[in-house]
């Protein structure tokens, strides 16, 4: 699949989204769209929407791929459009072997100017986890010598399905955000920067909730 067709795609489910009746508010794209750099985008992880809406926002500025679970791969249709993108898999079982598969591949494909959107957290899930945040995009970006693009989304409007997870309830009275922090460079071990990423997300999240 080329980069027009997956932009195509993506695109055509947020209107399909939209003409139910959901909202999108998106804030920053300024903060990748500027960058002279691929990147490592890190953000929470809430429901399916964002793994198929993310590539109309970004795409369209950065070339990019996924860090995701190995058993999308066996997805009916979904495996082709995630195996066209040249995604990097992991077990979600084995986290020192999933932390040197990002860290090689991850750090090939910033090298080919690829961004890698990484989810640290080990499941979908509304609020967030700190101890289940881990630092694996951290220290991607750390090692490959590039930025960090922090995100925080509200995408719940999408719910997790009973039967098939990925597949649940659309309902158009909650709205989906996303906001993009400023890109951060990694300094020392990146803890600093890691605290700041989770202080983000948390504050975003406490506000859209209280809305």
């Amino acid at each position: 699949m080329t980069t027009e067709k997956w932009i195509e795609g993506s695109t055509d489910i947020m209107r399909a989204l939209e003409s139910v009746g959901i909202q999108f508010e998106i804030e920053n794209v300024d903060a990748f769209r500027n960058l002279d750099s691929p990147c490592v985008f890190i953000g929470n992880h809430m429901s399916t929407l964002e793994t198929f809406v993310l590539p109309s926002i970004i795409r369209p500025y950065k070339e990019n791929t996924f860090i995701v679970k190995q058993s999308l791969s066996k997805y009916p249709v979904f495996k082709h459009v995630l195996l066209s993108n040249d995604p990097i898999f992991i077990s979600r079982e084995h986290p020192r072997e999933d932390l040197k598969i990002v860290l090689e591949e991850g750090t090939n494909r910033l090298r080919r100017n690829i961004s890698v959107v990484v989810f640290p957290q080990t499941t979908r899930i509304v609020a967030l986890t700190l101890e289940k945040f881990s630092t694996i995009g951290i220290k991607l970006a750390k090692r490959a010598g590039v930025p960090i693009v922090p995100f925080a989304l509200k995408t719940d409007a999408w719910g997790n399905g009973r039967l098939i997870k990925d597949f649940g309830k659309i309902d158009p009275h909650k709205p989906v955000r996303i906001h993009f922090g400023d890109p951060l460079i990694i300094s020392g071990s990146g803890k600093k920067e890691h605290e700041w990423i989770i202080q983000f997300i948390t504050n975003k999240l406490k506000m859209w909730f209280e809305k």
